[in-house]
């Protein structure tokens, strides 16, 4: 049975049970996805955002980012009546029997502790204005004891005579594939200190849990630090097959061999052991900072020290790109170079901290000529470093470039072949940021050819001396 039809079979079974109604608190892209993925299941949801703007926009069923699938859910529900937008928390507290909480933890200004003033005054506005027995329900990550902090909050600001209790469910989304994520999860984590409440939160998930997916129900800390933990492993597979590229970089080998290799080991496993330019995101960098943060904080800090050396060997990757854009074509002052894919990731247009936009960005201080394409993230892009020039196509970032960076594995960039791209730009030198293209077959075809993970060893490096060779291959010191 498929994750689809696992819940349109129980999204039947849903609308016979007792009906209850959703709020979501923020409506970001995680907010915004569980909001309409909550309506999906049958439940009427309104969503709260503290920005008229992107309340009107949602009201019009408009998304205000990428995210495949998404839009249709929100179309659909604005257009039946069953998802709603508003401002006001005074609606919002008389009108929900559940409340959601999605609002962004960023990386404190200045500090790796995560910002949680807009988890607290979405906590405290709710407290404020709930009339009526309800259950809040933290999604947001957040440092370990959170949900105890603010079950104090609550009480302080609650209405006298009315119940309202804390609970804490992690997300666990990944970008591009978060409805599915949504609708039909790999698990579900609830952090609870009440059987009510545990009762309340496998009524909102029955779809799910009657689909097969397996609900664990914890305590507070456990359930805050499954989502940190998870982001913290994710960021360690990730920086340990990059360690190991920095190996095969000096002395040889083929790093994703390696990695078939070693993946095969069921204890181990292929996923994320993808040599390239390392992570990033709105999640990975600062989760993992935060967690250092707060570990320091309890007197822990020794224990998360580890996450320090993955911190460095991911900024070693980006500075390795740049140190072979140097080699490959010398001076980059007036060096024309195009871009494919700065989004973090693909099948999103999300370029925080994203490592190709970073990299794009040090040339540039370098003196080249930036001409970027990516597929969704462009806009994005362009807001936050708009010295480039953004262009619609592949064709149109290559026509005049002197080097070829592809750096977001998109399947139309996978899909690149060496004739192809030939025959739309005189280029003939490309680094490969994320390992996707047959290195052997660019190269037969007259293209020269760097990755991260593989030693470079074409023509560029032969009259450098051994001692500068080893510098290059090595890296930079973090």
């Amino acid at each position: 049975m498929t994750a689809e039809t696992s819940v349109l079979i129980t999204i039947v079974t849903l609308e016979k049970r007792e009906f209850m109604r959703i709020t979501v608190i923020g409506t970001g892209y995680l907010g915004a996805t569980h909001a309409a993925c909550m309506a999906e299941l049958g439940y009427e949801v309104l969503g709260l955002d503290i920005d008229p703007a992107r309340v009107a926009s949602l009201s019009e069923g408009l998304l205000p980012f990428h995210e495949p699938g998404l839009p249709e859910l929100l179309r659909k529900h604005v257009k039946s009546g069953r998802l709603r937008f508003t401002t006001s928390y005074q609606e919002v507290g008389a009108w929900g029997d559940v409340h959601f909480i999605g609002v962004g933890t960023p990386q404190r200004a200045g500090a790796g502790a995560a910002d949680m003033s807009f988890v607290d005054a979405a906590t405290t506005s709710l407290a404020r204005n709930i009339t009526k027995d309800a259950l809040i329900v933290g999604k947001s990550t957040v440092p370990v004891g959170t949900t105890r902090r603010l079950k104090s909050l609550v009480r302080e600001n609650k209405r006298p005579g009315v119940r309202v209790n804390l609970a804490w469910n992690p997300e666990f989304l990944r970008e591009g594939f978060a409805v599915v994520d949504t609708l039909a999860p790999d698990r579900l984590v609830i952090g609870v200190d009440s059987p009510e409440d545990e009762k309340i939160l496998r009524q909102v998930y029955a779809a799910a849990v009657a689909g097969g997916v397996p609900l664990i129900s914890t305590d507070f800390e456990t359930a805050e630090l499954v989502k940190v933990a998870a982001n913290a492993f994710l960021a360690t597979k990730i920086s340990f097959i990059n360690a190991f590229s920095e190996v095969t970089e000096v002395i040889g080998g083929d790093i994703r061999t390696l990695a078939d290799a070693i993946g095969l080991d069921a204890r181990i496993g292929r996923r994320f052991l993808n040599a390239g330019i390392g992570f990033g995101g709105g999640c990975l960098p600062k989760d993992i900072r935060a967690l250092q943060a707060r570990a320091a904080e309890l007197g822990a800090d020794r224990s998360m020290r580890f996450l320090d050396e993955m911190d460095g060997i991911n900024l070693r990757r980006r500075e390795r790109v740049v140190d072979l854009a140097r080699v490959m074509v010398g001076s980059l002052s007036q060096t024309r170079i195009a871009v494919l894919g700065v989004a973090f990731k693909p099948n999103s247009d999300d370029v925080r901290d994203s490592p190709a936009l970073d990299i794009a960005d040090r040339l540039a201080d370098e003196g080249a000529q930036i001409c970027i394409y990516d597929p969704a993230g462009n806009l994005n892009a362009s807001r936050r470093s708009p010295q480039h020039n953004y262009v619609l196509s592949t064709e149109d970032a290559v026509k005049n470039a002197d080097l070829i960076l592809l750096l977001t594995e998109w399947d139309e960039f996978k899909a690149l072949t060496p004739e192809g791209l030939s025959a739309q730009t005189g280029a003939r030198k490309i680094i490969d940021g994320r390992n996707v293209l047959q290195a052997k077959a660019w190269e037969d075809s007259g293209w020269s050819v760097a990755s991260p993970g593989r030693r470079f060893e074409a023509n560029h490096l032969t009259n450098m001396p051994p001692s500068e060779q080893l510098q290059l291959s090595s890296g930079p010191a973090a």
